[in-house]
């Protein structure tokens, strides 16, 4: 009988444990889950899930224009030597960058500064590193006549190269049928900004956003609380995580004294002369970051973690722990969205060369 009484007293022992280890288990569970939706509905106030595609009034999206400007994007022949098209210095293969510290251009000219990447660039307030352009329109036309990048002498020698190829200037009728002479450089600009307009990476952060809390790891969630309570997003916010204001690069130290910076940039003084614009450069969004090294408008780092501590100390002040730059980097590389298939498979041009050569 004692046996017995032992037995059920045992078996009710464990019962009662179980159902308590449930309870917690429960009670723990809907905890997380509360959180993870709490950081939801805080992430959502400082940033937003991308758009189907960054299409404007003034920049609609036409599919006959994004035809055309795919094709041109793609086309080195319409560069000073040929060597050059958009696609050089934003390549699929390394999501909208070419890996280089500074671009190289036609004739072998090395640009000012680091090619950030194309996709999701139309979202941002300004187009180059010192705002010197005003969109993603403006950038490609003037790209045409730079010195370090298609190098053409005119726009005239731009639009003779273009009507010489097969079939581009019955595209650029089509495209712009009210426009009596359709083959401008501002057209050329309109094709190539209506066809980047359509490079949006959604990234599992934007699942997040938009209510899916599996989507990030436990570390990328962890990472994107730090980014937040550090102050990383009084910068980096909005739909971009960046590119949306300028701001001074070494706000506590010197930049060059953490990246080495040979020779040192002085920004958007470069373009104001204004000598509060010393060091002030575009805040860079950061989608696609992991996959798009080196950092800085110099390429002056070559590894993420690397940037994150140095921003860390030069932006705020701050000494960042090990365990911080992984909950960042993890936060950063859920960033990484997909390229669009219209951009990691490149269209077939019409054939036609140029002499490199006089005749």
């Amino acid at each position: 009988m004692t046996n017995h009484s032992f037995t059920a007293k045992g078996k009710s022992t464990f019962w009662i444990s179980v159902i308590a280890w449930v309870t917690v288990f429960l009670a723990v569970t809907a905890q997380a889950r509360e959180a993870e939706v709490s950081l939801i509905e805080n992430a959502n106030q400082v940033f937003k899930p991308l758009p189907q595609n960054m299409a404007t009034e003034v920049f609609p999206i036409i599919p006959i224009r994004v035809a055309l400007g795919r094709k041109l994007f793609f086309d080195p022949r319409l560069s000073l030597d040929g060597t050059v098209s958009c696609a050089t210095c934003h390549r699929p293969a390394l999501y909208g960058t070419d890996a280089l510290a500074k671009s190289i251009g036609v004739e072998h000219r090395l640009n000012a500064r680091n090619a950030p990447t194309i996709l999701n660039a139309a979202l941002q307030f300004k187009a180059h590193w010192i705002g010197d352009r005003e969109n993603v329109e403006e950038q490609a036309m003037r790209s045409l006549i730079g010195h370090s990048s298609f190098g053409n002498p005119d726009f005239a020698a731009v639009v003779h190269k273009i009507k010489a190829l097969p079939g581009y200037e019955a595209k650029f009728k089509q495209a712009f049928p009210d426009d009596p002479e359709p083959v401008q450089p501002e057209n050329w600009g309109k094709a190539i900004g209506a066809y980047e307009r359509t490079l949006v990476t959604p990234s599992p952060f934007d699942a997040f956003l938009k209510g899916d809390v599996k989507a990030l790891t436990s570390q990328a969630q962890n990472g994107l609380k730090n980014f937040m309570d550090i102050g990383c997003a009084s910068c980096h916010n909005g739909v971009g995580v960046g590119g949306s204001s300028f701001q001074k690069f070494g706000v506590f130290e010197d930049y060059w004294k953490k990246t080495g910076s040979q020779p040192i940039d002085e920004g958007r003084f470069a373009v104001t002369k204004n000598p509060a614009d010393k060091y002030i450069f575009k805040v860079p969004s950061l989608r696609n970051v992991a996959m798009t090294p080196p950092y800085f408008h110099d390429g002056s780092v070559a590894a993420l973690p690397q940037a994150v501590r140095i921003m860390g100390k030069v932006q705020l002040d701050r000494e960042l722990t090990d365990q911080e730059v992984y909950n960042l980097v993890a936060f950063l590389e859920s960033l990484t969205g997909e390229q669009p298939e219209e951009f990691i498979t490149e269209p077939i041009l019409a054939p036609q060369a140029f002499s490199a050569l006089p005749p």
